[in-house]
This record gives structure tokens, C-alpha cells and sequence, in this order.
């Protein structure tokens, strides 16, 4: 029987590589977590000022503006088209918490990040995730010690952009070179080769949408389900997003009901500008 490890790596390279990233880049802004996991601890429609109330760490102009990017991306639908009305989540945006999930139970045992909360957790996994090629670099690592050409000749990528994503999975602990000399080959970290249930649960998350880029999440309708999901013409993928929707919000986002400390400066600088999306 296959240890834990050899079961989550043997799934990394199943994955859409593709699929994989582009759902990445609906949740990997910064505060995106932290606003959907509010929106789930309510369960109602908020306006931006009270979502921005319970993140004391985050400006009420940003939680506007990356409310709005969500509601764009499908994660959250507006109670109607005026000027400050509520958001909540969509039934896509419910259906994100097995993925939230499984970001931080990686972070947890891969990461030393100290005492934070679940959301940061996972914000923070997936900034070391969401650039594009590194799904496919990882996938390429998965299948063996390799050496740069190789690894930039399998992604069909130029060894320049090649160089630069192993930098930064290096600098992110998920790769590491097996030597100090130029031409030393590339190998995953005990981190790399753990990832196999993060990208099984954020393909799944994914898959019953027409594009994760532009998903077809359901219209709101003027009544709720006991679930607190809004109901729309499009019940199948509401049916499908529910039934991954597993777990109660209020156990992953840890700062409920008080407000959670500031976010420590130590992990704040790694979003900073040098580490642009």
C-alpha cells in the first residue's frame, strides 16, 4: 500500500495543468479569502462597509474593490444593480471551502508561518501557487530529477522563463537544487510532492463550471435554501457546488467571532510588491 505522500504526489500529475491555474487566478488576490470567508460566517448579504468591519487589517476602498473583482469573477452576486448593495457568495464562491481547506492544511504542516489564521494560510499558499507554468513545472518535477533544459523543453517554455519560475518555487520552498553547481538538477521538497490533494480539490472546485475563468454560477433568486446558497435557473451546477461545500465556515476562519489580530508583519512582506501577481 502506498504511504501518504506516495498517494498526494502520484495525483500531481493527473491534474489540468491549466484548469489548475486559471482557477488559481480567481482566488489569489489578496483578501479574496479573507472576504469570502466573512461573507460564509455571516451567511447574509453584506455591504462593503460591514464586510470591511470584520477585517480591521484591510482598508474599506480595498475590500470594495476586490469585492467588486469577486463579484466579476463569479465568487459573490449582488442582492440587486444599485449603488452599495450587498454582496454575498455565490454558489461558486460557497463551494470554495474544501479548496480553502486544503490550502491550509498544507501551509499547516508544510509552512512555518507561525500562529495565523486559516484564510491567511491559504492566501498565502496561494501566492507560492498562482503564477503561470508552475503547476506544469511541479507536474514536470513530479515525474523525476531533471535538469533545467529538460524541464523548460517539457513545458515548452524558453529557459529564461523557465529559470525564473524554478527561482521563485525555490525561494517558495517547493523546489530545491540537488547541488551548489550550474546545471545541477531540480528535485521537489517534501512541500512540492505534498500539493497532490491542494490541486485534486481546486480542480474539482472548478470542474462543474464552464470555465473557471468565467464561470456560470446560478442567479440569486429572492429565496434561500436552509443552506444560505441562493438558487438559480441553473440548479444542477447548484447541486454540484453544494455537495462539495462540506464544511462549516466558522471552523476554518479562525478570527470568528472577534476580529483576528493583525495579520504579523513577518507574513504581510511576503505579499509585498516583490512578490507581485
Amino acid at each position: 500500500m502506498p504511504t501518504p505522500v506516495q498517494s498526494s504526489a502520484s495525483s500531481i500529475g493527473s491534474v489540468d495543468a491549466q484548469r489548475v491555474e486559471d482557477a488559481f487566478s480567481l482566488i489569489a488576490p489578496k483578501w479574496t479569502t479573507w472576504s469570502a470567508q466573512t461573507l460564509a460566517q455571516h451567511g447574509r448579504p453584506m455591504r462593503v462597509r460591514d464586510v470591511a468591519a470584520g477585517l480591521p487589517f484591510v482598508s474599506e476602498q480595498l475590500v470594495s474593490k476586490r469585492l467588486a473583482q469577486m463579484h466579476t469573477d463569479g465568487l459573490v452576486t449582488r442582492t440587486n444593480d444599485g449603488h452599495g448593495a450587498p454582496y454575498q457568495l455565490s454558489a461558486f464562491g460557497e463551494s470554495l471551502a474544501p479548496v480553502h481547506r486544503a490550502l491550509a492544511d498544507w501551509s499547516q504542516t508544510n509552512l512555518s508561518l507561525g500562529n495565523v489564521a486559516g484564510a491567511e494560510r491559504a492566501e498565502n499558499a496561494v501566492r507560492r501557487l498562482f503564477l503561470r507554468h508552475s503547476t506544469t513545472v511541479i507536474q514536470i518535477l513530479d515525474a523525476g530529477t531533471t535538469r533545467l533544459g529538460h524541464i523548460a523543453g517539457a513545458a515548452g517554455l524558453d529557459s529564461g522563463t523557465t529559470r525564473q519560475r524554478l527561482s521563485r518555487l525555490e525561494a517558495d520552498g517547493l523546489v530545491a537544487r540537488t547541488g551548489p553547481r550550474h546545471g545541477d538538477p531540480y528535485v521537489l521538497t517534501d512541500a512540492g510532492r505534498a500539493l497532490g490533494p491542494v490541486y485534486a480539490a481546486v480542480e474539482h472546485w472548478s470542474t462543474p463550471f464552464s470555465s473557471p475563468r468565467h464561470p456560470s454560477p446560478p442567479a440569486p433568486a429572492a429565496t434561500r435554501t436552509h443552506t444560505g446558497v441562493p438558487l438559480g435557473a441553473d440548479g444542477n451546477r447548484t447541486t454540484a457546488a453544494l455537495r462539495r461545500s462540506t464544511a462549516a465556515p466558522s471552523a476554518f476562519f479562525s478570527h470568528a467571532p472577534q476580529p483576528q489580530p493583525r495579520v504579523p508583519a513577518s507574513v504581510t512582506a511576503r505579499s509585498a510588491v516583490s512578490r507581485a501577481r
